[in-house]
């Protein structure tokens, strides 16, 4: 549940999903599930030449299990906040 919380604390903030199959999708977070599912608004294909038939599209669900990576903007990131939660979900 540690990336869940941490997640659900980034909603409201711009992300780029990258996906299993290279596509990258940039949006604000609108809200993510317990099996980290991705629901992004105001959306934008990063590679728009290779995508044009997404760019079209203004929201999205995103699968979890098609996840890459998600990056995060710098000011998201609270590097102590992470490895507190990170030893605590060690010890259970």
């Amino acid at each position: 549940m540690l990336f869940y919380s941490y997640f659900k604390s980034l909603v409201g903030k711009h992300v780029v999903v990258e996906l299993k199959n290279d596509l990258a999708i940039a949006g604000t977070l609108h809200s993510v599930d317990q099996y980290l599912n991705i629901k992004l608004t105001n959306v934008s294909v990063v590679d728009p030449e290779r995508y044009p038939h997404i760019t079209s599209v203004r929201n999205c669900f995103i699968r979890g299990s098609v996840v890459r990576y998600v990056q995060l903007p710098p000011s998201g990131v609270d590097i102590e906040v992470l490895q507190d939660a990170t030893r605590r979900e060690a010890r259970q």
